[in-house]
């Protein structure tokens, strides 16, 4: 008698227990904004490098110290401040090759300095450069033309990117006579500034170049008549994703 009250009561229970609907998914539109500034330069980073081969190890770092001393000299001359040039790489490691017998010999020793000189005034770009390579630099590892004022810019290019997200997701919405609600997520991509200048010198970063808002900043194209230097225009750049409720 209580195993068949078990069962009926078992039974009841299996039968009354509801069952839990789905939350019904939200609903949502993705989309992304991106917008550069277009900024006039205020200022240069050169990157350079000053390498020196001699046998004697002693001779290499008495010529290597006298050829950098005079680089940071035409430098100074160029009008750039002594706080504004660093060293930023030393490297002394020798140079052999393989003779017939497969043994290594000693060719020379090799010294090697990469300076880095912040030039504050655009207008001693072109003198510090000719004056460094008349000194002795053997390579130009960078050129990165820059504005002192990047923050400013980028939150600038940031504000543009969020409204053309905003753009972009209204007018999709509205194709398929939807309205778009709070914003349910916001994600900043990847930012920073692209100059033609880096690209010229080898160090040009691509990606950049596609952007659905632009907007300049500052004179363009003006020119530096004593040194021929005609400064363009660098692009600071913002990208966003955001997440809307669909109403």
């Amino acid at each position: 008698m209580e195993l068949r009250r078990f069962i009926v009561i078992a039974a009841i229970m299996s039968f009354s227990v509801p069952r839990l609907a789905h939350a019904a998914d939200p609903r949502t539109i993705s989309v992304s904004g991106d917008a550069q500034v277009k900024v006039a330069p205020d200022e240069v980073v050169l990157t350079l490098g000053v390498e020196t081969r001699h046998k004697e190890i002693q001779e290499l770092r008495r010529a290597h110290e006298h050829r950098t001393k005079l680089v940071i000299s035409a430098l100074r001359k160029a009008g750039i401040a002594a706080k504004d040039i660093n060293t930023d790489y030393l490297n002394l490691e020798p140079e052999t090759q393989r003779d017939s017998d497969g043994h290594r010999v000693l060719i020379a020793y090799v010294q090697r300095t990469t300076l880095v000189a912040l030039v504050r005034d655009i207008s001693r770009f072109e003198k510090a450069l000719v004056g460094a390579l008349q000194a002795g630099v053997e390579y130009v590892h960078g050129v990165d033309f820059r504005t002192t004022q990047l923050r400013k810019y980028r939150d600038q290019a940031r504000a543009m990117a969020m409204k053309a997200a905003k753009d972009k997701a209204i007018a999709l919405a509205g194709e398929l006579g939807q309205k778009i609600g709070k914003p349910r997520s916001i994600h900043e991509g990847g930012g920073g500034h692209w100059s033609s200048y880096n690209r010229w010198w080898g160090n040009g970063g691509g990606g950049y170049m596609s952007q659905n808002s632009m907007q300049a900043q500052g004179p363009r194209g003006s020119s530096d008549t004593d040194t021929g230097l005609a400064p363009g225009m660098i692009s600071v750049q913002a990208s966003v994703t955001v997440v809307f409720d669909l109403e």
